[in-house]
């Protein structure tokens, strides 16, 4: 959530923006941003995934214990 908030000030402020080197460097700023964004999120996604399944094997396991 903090990444939205993040991003919408960054790009209000962009929008009001006048001056072109500013313009370029939040450009750039916004740009990192979204690469970055990019090479983190299959990582958690993966991460996620490994812990719902011990999570799941852990239940199936408790379940079939009486």
């Amino acid at each position: 959530m903090n990444f939205l908030v993040l991003v919408h000030s960054s790009l209000h402020r962009l929008a009001k923006d006048v001056r072109g080197q500013d313009l370029i460097e939040y450009a750039l700023m916004a740009g990192f941003v979204a690469v970055a964004a990019g090479a983190i999120m299959p990582g958690v996604a993966t991460s996620i995934s490994t812990i719902f399944s011990s999570v799941s094997s852990v239940m199936s396991a408790a379940s079939t214990q009486s």
